[in-house]
């Protein structure tokens, strides 16, 4: 009797026949999600760079208004408007200029300077008045005459004098100094006496005193030229 062997097809593909699955890809990423960079912008460094020119700048011009000035004074500025301040300026003498300007800018031009003595002034927000000439009252007068006219409050709050503070109840001081003229008319007139004029002269202020001598060598020039 014979026996047939019966073959049945493998269920396992043929080697040269089985498939390479490639992983698909996943609906969730491990990685952390990439957001764009973001450079810093150039414009704070360049802002920072203006406005410490500008402070440089307050600081120059202060220094030049201090040079060859007689008075310095500070002014509450809180309560001017744009305009107030305006007409204020117009109505002072060429010899007078009148600044706003951070107290921390003043403090830095006037410092190692007689000016310093102006430093208990250097509170709340302040406008400065540079005076260019001898004639103190002269200066101060506009500014009364503004006040009264426009109703403004607001008042002197301190000034430095040949190096010496005034405060605001020592402003009559100053706005009742003599002028150069009636100094010059005064004091001529003792010097016309020799017994009374050096008494006189030994008892004036210091000021006073170099103002006379002005004035005296004036006088001869005058005098010995019109020979």
């Amino acid at each position: 009797m014979e026996t047939t062997l019966l073959s049945f097809p493998s269920s396992k593909a043929p080697p040269s026949q089985a498939r390479t699955l490639k992983p698909t890809t996943p609906f969730f990423h491990s990685s952390k999600p990439k957001f764009p960079s973001f450079k810093p912008s150039p414009f704070p460094s360049i802002r920072a760079a203006i406005s410490r020119t500008k402070k440089e700048e307050t600081v120059e011009t202060v220094k030049t208004q201090l040079e060859n000035c007689y008075l310095l004074a500070s002014i509450k500025y809180t309560g001017f408007t744009v305009k107030q301040f305006q007409d204020l300026r117009r109505s002072l003498p060429e010899s007078s200029k009148l600044l706003v300007a951070k107290n921390t800018l003043v403090v830095k031009a006037i410092e190692g300077t007689p000016w310093e003595a102006l430093k208990p002034c250097m509170t709340g927000m302040n406008a400065w008045l540079f005076v260019h000439s001898e004639e103190i009252p002269d200066a101060i007068k506009p500014y009364r005459a503004f006040q009264k006219e426009k109703k403004v409050e607001n008042d002197f709050t301190g000034a430095v004098f040949e190096g010496k503070f005034y405060g605001p109840g020592e402003f009559k001081q100053l706005e009742n100094m003599p002028t150069r003229a009636e100094i010059y008319a005064k004091l001529l007139g003792t010097l016309q006496n020799p017994a009374i004029g050096l008494v006189g002269t030994l008892q004036t202020p210091a000021r006073d005193v170099v103002m006379i001598l002005k004035a005296y060598v004036q006088k001869l020039e005058e005098e010995s030229g019109g020979q």
